[in-house]
């Protein structure tokens, strides 16, 4: 018989919902009877917790007096966008910082999230309206007006594992490379991971309610890089990056256990971010994609030491997870992991928690996510119009 999400809320304010975790729900069907379940069991929590690049925060500081029209801004040495009005701005999570290169937008994020004070130092041209040319302050985020994230791509349903064919060390954003492929770095939670749980986005779109860095957040867009157009397995998994999410919540309210910064030898800096949506088990279909293991999981394997990333082969995550993988030629590499998939299942606790205690109800989506979607290629132009 299928539910409804205003059935499942109602449940869940009556105290008498029935929450597990996607591992839970993968071991669960491995001894139940699928339709057993999809009756018995309401709710099904999804985490991650890992690199994602593709984030930031929007900040208000409030205004000088006398006035300032910011029209260069750093927090901490690392540069924020200065095109947001007066005193309005948006620092990137990969900015770097001018003094050190090992810290930026990313740990400005963290340093306001933990309450720490942050130099701002802004300067502009000075206008009849906003005299002020040059501030130099300090500011926390009990100062803060606005402080909340906007990550526009986050939570990637699939991502290529990477290796290395060359005889070179490579320092990537999927990590240290060594050569000759002899390891394999990876970073999705697997069968806990969100977007891999609904491969057809039934129960996620716009407006979804979302745990995001320790509070409440909300899907707010597709993310960017959106591509739906992947080849899928017979599990209908795709065998790329896939779908993406656009996230928006309260960093005022957020913790340092789920938002950290990170930097890549090399590389540069980033941003972990922890992500758990609750998927309604809305009828069989639903809660067969909610059974899902990381030996029905697959991805590919791409040679980051090549241009274009070649696929080198197919492997599950149940094999990522073991710790080594067989490669083509039958040479064997360590696999590690980027994300947490500890904190992915801390996340997924603290999500079921807070709906068994009717902290916590599920929204269904205003709008639906793009059903078809491919990502274009910058292509190199001469020219152009004016």
């Amino acid at each position: 018989m299928a539910k409804t999400v205003a059935q499942i809320n109602e449940k869940i304010r009556r105290g008498e919902v029935v929450v597990v975790t996607a591992e839970e729900f993968s071991l669960m069907a491995t001894k139940a009877d699928i339709e057993e379940l999809a009756e018995k069991v309401d709710v099904v929590t999804t985490a991650t917790f890992g690199p994602m690049c593709s984030s930031s925060a929007v900040i208000n500081f409030g205004h000088w007096s006398p006035g300032i029209r910011m029209e260069e801004i750093t927090l901490n040495g690392v540069s924020a966008y200065e095109g947001l009005a007066a005193v309005d701005t948006l620092i990137g999570a990969t900015a770097e910082s001018k003094f050190d290169p090992t810290y930026g937008g990313a740990n400005v994020i963290e340093d306001l999230i933990a309450g720490k004070d942050v130099r701002l130092f802004a300067r502009g041209k000075g206008t009849d309206c906003y005299p002020t040319r040059e501030i130099d302050t300090w500011v926390n985020k009990d100062g803060l007006n606005e402080f909340y994230l906007f990550n526009p791509r986050n939570a990637y349903q699939n991502y290529a594992a990477a290796t290395n064919s060359t005889n070179k060390i490579k320092y990537t954003y999927m990590g240290t490379l060594l050569p000759k492929f002899s390891n394999v770095t990876y970073s999705t939670s697997g069968e806990l991971s969100p977007l891999l749980n609904d491969p057809y986005l039934r129960t996620i779109g716009l407006g979804t309610r979302i745990f995001l860095g320790g509070t409440e957040g909300y899907v707010v867009w597709n993310g960017t890089q959106y591509n739906t157009s992947r080849e899928r397995n017979e599990h209908g998994i795709p065998l790329g990056t896939g779908a993406t999410l656009a996230l928006i919540g309260d960093a005022k309210a957020m913790s340092t256990e789920f938002i950290r910064s990170a930097y890549y030898e090399k590389y540069g800096v980033s941003l972990f971010v922890g992500i758990g949506i609750p998927i309604p088990v809305l009828d069989v279909r639903m809660a067969k994609h909610l059974s899902i293991r990381n030996s029905q999981i697959e991805t590919i394997i791409s040679d980051y030491g090549l241009e274009g990333h070649p696929s080198v082969s197919r492997v599950t995550y149940e094999e990522l997870q073991s710790g080594k993988v067989l490669l083509p030629g039958g040479k064997e590499a360590k696999s590690a992991p980027l994300s947490s998939l500890s904190k992915a299942r801390e996340i997924a606790k603290v999500l079921q928690t807070w709906i068994e205690r009717g902290e916590f109800t599920l929204t269904e989506a205003v709008h639906p996510l793009p059903a078809k979607s491919f990502v274009k290629p910058l292509v190199p132009r001469e020219g152009g119009s004016r």
